[in-house]
């Protein structure tokens, strides 16, 4: 299945945030939207990401329009980084243009982006039928990752390497374990997923389509 993609130039809180639309093809019914959220804007984190792309390829195979942006200070994107709080904001503000309320919408984010959704899952869940969700390579020993409300774990895939030395596995599993939240573990995964981003691909869309 091709997609089309879209550029796209949303207010946000900061400026002017640039964003890509991925659609299915012509003809195909939407399931809903989905936005993907890019690692850390300070490390080269952006929309292009291999990650994110991937991800987004997912959704679009599964029947959703995936819009994924870059945040605040990168790229085209008006404004500076502000360590996490304005990136929700600029969450926000992506899911407020780019989804309708009341209407079917998912959330997905790697790394530092995992981060920045956990910090919205409960005003979009407010908002918005929260259908699926998407955490890849969680930054939970670098933020303070929120936790998933218990009502959400079944609409949820947590996603990790075995062998990622950016965000330790460990850290992760001290995130989950109170919650008694899952976490699918791809052995010999680093946190940029080389080599196994077919295999990535292939977890996100078994999830999207359950």
């Amino acid at each position: 299945m091709n997609a089309s993609t879209d550029t796209l130039l949303l207010p946000g809180p900061a400026g002017v945030l640039q964003a890509l639309r991925d659609s299915a093809a012509a003809g195909t019914p939407a399931r809903g939207t989905a936005v993907i959220c890019h690692p850390h804007p300070l490390f080269g984190g952006t929309m292009d990401n291999k990650v994110v792309q991937t991800m987004a390829r997912a959704f679009v195979q599964a029947g959703w329009t995936a819009v994924r942006f870059n945040f605040r200070g990168v790229a085209g994107s008006a404004g500076s980084y502000d360590e996490g709080r304005g990136e929700v904001d600029d969450l926000r503000a992506v899911v407020e243009h780019s989804c309708a309320a009341g209407t079917p919408l998912a959330l997905a984010g790697f790394s530092f982006g995992s981060f920045v959704v956990s910090q919205a899952l409960a005003w979009a869940a407010q908002r918005n039928p929260l259908h699926k969700i998407v955490f890849v390579g969680t930054a939970a020993s670098r933020f303070a990752v929120a936790p998933i409300d218990s009502a959400l774990h079944e609409r949820t895939l947590i996603v990790h390497g075995e062998q990622d030395d950016t965000v330790p596995l460990s850290s992760v599993m001290d995130w989950a374990r109170p919650q008694l939240l899952p976490v699918t573990v791809v052995p010999a995964g680093g946190h940029f997923f080389h080599g196994q981003l077919p295999l990535l691909k292939s977890l996100v869309l078994r999830h999207l389509m359950a």
